[in-house]
């Protein structure tokens, strides 16, 4: 799988309305997935999705894949891993980076929660998170081996118009594909999420 296919997708915004329903790979609960990177198959090195987490359960396990939880909605969930470790995801926007292969049972502090969820296959991709608010313009820099993924948690933003993307409504999803080194400027009001991605170091 070579990370630079999969950072040169082409750019694309990805409204919540299309995001599609699907269960847990264990069956145990549901997730909205938003992008999987390549598209087709199992086999993909990149997935942005929003589980619905419902009540107690084991999550699936990823193995060769890095991961990273976002809660959006909800009172928070417990992490916890078979080897004692303990994290948790409050709110309002608490989070919690694991690997996939890592045995864990997520518990609800009080009722249903819905999580951003970033996985990443670890030799192919490296993934940074960032949560920020919207203050005036955001620049964010695309570059032959960078691309970026943001998902608008509240507000409202749009892209210069050169980009060739519609507006944002919150919920959202815009990737930035990797290529020749450029600046793409949102503008608007609110928070969001920005995932960093380059190819995985040797």
């Amino acid at each position: 799988m070579n990370a630079a296919d999969i950072l040169q997708h082409p750019s694309q915004l990805i409204p919540s309305v299309d995001y599609r329903r699907e269960r847990w790979r264990n069956g145990l609960g549901w997730t909205r997935e938003i992008l999987r990177l390549p598209l087709q198959g199992e086999d993909w090195a990149l997935r942005l999705s929003i589980a619905e987490i419902e009540s107690d359960a084991a999550f699936s396990s990823f193995p060769g894949v890095d991961r990273e939880l976002v809660l959006l909605h909800g009172n928070g969930v417990r992490l916890r891993f078979d080897d004692g470790r303990l994290d948790e995801a409050l709110p309002p926007h608490g989070r919690v980076r694991f690997a996939g292969e890592q045995a864990l049972h997520g518990e609800l502090v009080d009722g249903t929660t819905h999580d951003f969820n970033l996985m990443w296959r670890r030799d192919t991709l490296t993934a940074q998170l960032l949560h920020r608010p919207i203050v005036g313009p955001m620049y964010f820099f695309t570059e032959p081996d960078v691309a970026w993924a943001i998902h608008l948690l509240a507000g409202q933003a749009r892209f210069d118009a050169d980009a060739g993307l519609p507006p944002m409504q919150q919920g959202d999803t815009a990737w930035l594909a990797a290529g020749a080194r450029r600046r793409h400027a949102l503008h608007g009001g609110g928070e969001l999420l920005a995932i960093r991605l380059g190819p995985a170091v040797p």
